[in-house]
Order: structure tokens, then C-alpha cells, then sequence
């Protein structure tokens, strides 16, 4: 990183910050056509299956280090494990249930369990205003998730449609905080993150294939071009592309400045909902939005007052 860090209207900031929270919006929404007919699980495997050699040949083009060792290759394993299966399974399976704005603005919600991991295993002080900003947010979110149950018929059900898929979406926000967290130990952070990132994609995608395998059985072949269109979507452009985008962007402004993507990637999501699933604004929602968007900020800037 230079020494004096760039303004954020400089194109070499603000071209990155509005491509990943552009992308990385509309992936949820994609996602949709991934698991319409087609197991959720084949779905994650054949996204890494395609971005897995990707994300090594960046990490060659970028000169980066692909020998760990041996902690190394455990800790890339476990974090393959919570970021590419657990994470992406619960995501897709949650999306069969719940809006997929609202699965992407409940995952807004990562940095509360990020910050209290990090407090309770590498322990970083947890700001007062950053859990005020957090319980600001969780009002919001829960307005979001009322009006969600509250216009399903389901709902209502033990093991329901949108009381599953808030669950499912619970349970992969937790599995992609604990691998936030422990990618941030000693050990991750003496590795390039783009070469973890690498080995643990292919670690990930070799749980989920037999994953797949033991749960959906043998592998789909879809014909639609629109499917694989998708596949290809989120596996290069949605997964590769974005990450060094993402991660230059880190280096440039911070990691704390960065984390305001968020909220870019969570209103472009919220659009995309609006426009191609038929989410209805109402009252509630719209204070559930404005609360939680105003939460995130709130926050985030705590989070950057040391």
C-alpha cells in the first residue's frame, strides 16, 4: 500500500468498489436460476468445479506462492470447508425458501458474528457503537423477515418454507464467519490470500461433490444454455474476478472502507428482487430497509474509530 492512500472517486477505487458491489449483488439473484429444477447441491459443485482452475491461474498470473505448508493445507481444508460447502450449500438450499434479497441483506448481518469470533479467538475489542449500529440493523432485518413469513401461506409450518430458509441462511452466514475469522490466525495471514483461497476452493469442491453425490445422487446434466450461462456467470465472473478486485481494494483504501461495499452489494441485490422476482415494498419493509442499511453504517464506522 502507497503511503498516502488514494482518494475513494479515483477510478482506481471507485471503478472495483462498483464492479464487486454490482457483481456480487446480482449473484444472489442468479443463484435462483441454479437451483430451478436442478439440485442446489450439483449447483455449488459445478460453480467451483469451473472457478477452482480459474482462481489458480490468477494466482499464478499474480505471482503468488501455491506451496503451503503443512498447517497451511489444514487450515486451507478447514476454510474450504465453512466458505466453499457449508456456506454456498445453506445459501443455494436457503434460496429455494426466501427472497434472494433477503438472504443477501441477512448476510449484511456477517459482521456481527465476525466481530464477536474475533473478539472471543483473536481478541479484537468489539466497539460500543458498532453493537449499537448491529442491534440497529437486526431491528431492520427482522422487519424484512416478518413481512417475508408473514406472506407465506407456510410460514406458519414446523419446518415451513420461509422459517427453513431463514435457518438455512442463519446457518451459512455462521459457516462464512468462522471461516473469515480463522483465515485471519497467523497462519492465514502468512499465506497469500489468493493461494488460500485457491486450495481452499478445491477443497470445498471436492466435499461438495460427494456431498452431491451422497444427498441428490448421481449428477444432473442440464441442456438449458441459460443454466450453464449462469454457472459461468458465478463461477468466473461472480467467484475469480471479483476476489483480487476485491482484495486490491483492501490494499488501497482498507479493510474497514472496504467493508461499505456491503451496503452497495445489498441495494443492488434488493433492485434485481424488485425487478425480476416480484418483491413488493410495503411500510414495513421499507423501515426494515432504511434501518438496516442505516445500522451497517453506523457500524461499520465504529468498527474504524480505534
Amino acid at each position: 500500500m502507497s503511503s498516502e492512500a488514494p482518494s475513494m472517486l479515483s477510478p482506481r477505487v471507485i471503478i472495483p468498489f462498483v464492479l464487486t458491489g454490482t457483481i456480487w449483488g446480482s449473484t444472489w439473484f442468479v443463484i435462483t436460476g441454479q437451483i430451478d429444477g436442478v439440485p442446489a447441491a450439483w449447483s455449488v459443485f459445478y460453480r467451483f468445479a469451473l472457478a477452482t482452475p480459474a482462481l489458480f491461474l490468477v494466482a499464478i498470473l499474480m505471482k503468488r506462492r501455491l506451496r503451503l505448508t503443512r498447517p497451511e493445507h489444514r487450515l486451507a481444508i478447514l476454510v474450504g470447508l465453512f466458505q466453499f460447502s457449508g456456506n454456498f450449500l445453506f445459501v443455494y438450499h436457503a434460496e429455494l425458501y426466501v427472497t434472494s434479497g433477503i438472504v443477501a441483506l441477512m448476510f449484511g448481518l456477517m459482521m456481527v458474528p465476525n466481530s464477536l469470533f474475533a473478539g472471543a479467538f483473536l481478541g479484537e475489542r468489539v466497539p460500543r457503537g458498532f453493537m449499537v449500529g448491529s442491534a440497529v440493523a437486526i431491528v431492520g432485518v427482522s422487519f424484512l423477515l416478518f413481512h417475508e413469513w408473514d406472506a407465506n401461506p407456510n410460514a406458519g409450518v414446523i419446518g415451513g418454507n420461509v422459517g427453513l430458509g431463514i435457518a438455512l441462511a442463519l446457518l451459512g452466514i455462521l459457516s462464512a464467519s468462522v471461516a473469515n475469522v480463522i483465515q485471519a490466525n497467523p497462519t492465514g495471514r502468512a499465506v497469500p490470500m489468493v493461494s488460500l483461497l485457491a486450495w481452499a476452493m478445491l477443497y470445498g469442491t471436492v466435499f461438495d461433490l460427494g456431498f452431491a453425490f451422497v444427498t441428490a445422487g448421481p449428477p444432473p446434466v442440464p441442456t438449458s444454455g441459460t443454466y450453464w450461462a449462469g454457472i459461468v456467470y458465478l463461477a468466473l465472473i461472480g467467484s475469480v474476478i471479483t476476489f483480487p478486485l476485491h482484495y486490491n481494494l483492501v490494499r488501497e483504501i482498507g479493510a474497514g472502507k472496504t467493508a461499505y461495499n456491503a451496503i452497495l452489494t445489498i441495494s443492488v441485490a434488493m433492485v434485481v428482487s424488485t425487478l425480476f422476482e416480484g418483491y413488493l415494498w410495503t411500510g414495513i419493509t421499507i423501515a426494515g430497509m432504511v434501518l438496516a442499511v442505516v445500522g451497517m453504517v453506523i457500524a461499520l464506522r465504529a468498527k474504524q474509530v480505534r
